[in-house]
């Protein structure tokens, strides 16, 4: 299946969670001299317009990064994660960054980025994105579940992977924590990130408890809820990231800005957060 097109969402209140705490690891894996791998196993497009193309159809970007930038008083993590998507348009916001873009803006001359993606078209554009990027970026179109496999350990011995499926196939929850697993063994000592949207299906949880039920000894669990579930049932109303072997100083973060993020990406009284950690 790969009707799955990340542009219908780009900005929204996942992607802020996700780019958000992406940004926080990786700004801590930079604090240390010695080059590390970002890997991402869905890659998408890397960059996606907000004024015209499939952004304009929902215009999710309204109910999630636009309640950022227009917010006054950020906490300084905040603020500064908002300058950094503002940082890639030239006046107003009309340009939204995906994972491997904001990756990018971590990237030392050392570091390395390895890309992949299934979908042909975002695949061209991601592509395209970072043509001329010499031996620092690889893009790959192939599946990340197995293409990773290839990758670590990564000659540097530091790497941040991200795993960020479209989850349009149940089955990618299985095939996540047999990714977790198998790269585990090879790598124990990387950073996973894993996201998941929040649905009114039971995968998303049983995807989490299995990865609690692996017994890693670092891990930290953070989930934001930002509406009541639809009556149908259908729909996303919230994301969570289970992040394998992350910063130490994570949770002290997250403890201090998601009251600030949920307040102000809620869209009901309903919304919440919630933390989760065991961090040897």
């Amino acid at each position: 299946m790969l009707s799955y097109r990340h542009a219908f969402h780009a900005g929204n209140h996942a992607d802020v969670l996700k780019h958000y705490v992406l940004g926080l690891v990786l700004a801590y894996t930079t604090q240390k001299d010695k080059p590390f791998w970002y890997i991402d196993t869905h890659a998408g497009a890397g960059m996606y317009s907000l004024d015209n193309g499939y952004a304009t159809q929902n215009k999710e970007y309204k109910r999630g990064i636009d309640k950022l930038v227009s917010a006054e008083n950020l906490p300084e993590t905040l603020a500064r994660f908002v300058d950094e998507i503002k940082s890639f348009s030239s006046e107003e916001l009309h340009l939204y960054p995906g994972s491997p873009k904001v990756a990018q803006k971590h990237l030392r001359r050392d570091d390395k980025m390895r890309l992949f993606e299934l979908h042909p078209t975002d695949y061209k554009l991601l592509a395209e994105n970072f043509s001329g990027k010499g031996r620092q970026v690889k893009t790959e179109m192939h599946d990340g579940f197995t293409g990773i496999k290839s990758l670590l350990p990564p000659p540097s011995r530091r790497a941040v992977v991200l795993i960020d499926p479209p989850y349009e196939d149940k089955e990618d929850y299985q095939h996540v924590n047999q990714m977790i697993i198998d790269s585990l063994e090879r790598f124990a000592t990387g950073t996973y990130i894993v996201w998941y949207p929040l649905l009114q299906r039971p995968e998303p949880n049983e995807m989490i408890d299995g990865l609690i039920e692996l017994n890693i000894p670092n891990w930290l669990h953070v989930a934001m809820t930002v509406e009541a579930p639809s009556i149908d049932g259908y729909g996303m109303f919230g994301s969570g990231l289970f992040i394998i072997n992350p910063p130490w100083t994570l949770p002290k973060i997250l403890n201090d800005t998601m009251p600030i993020l949920t307040r102000l990406l809620a869209l009901d009284e309903s919304s919440e957060f919630m933390i989760d950690s065991q961090i040897g």
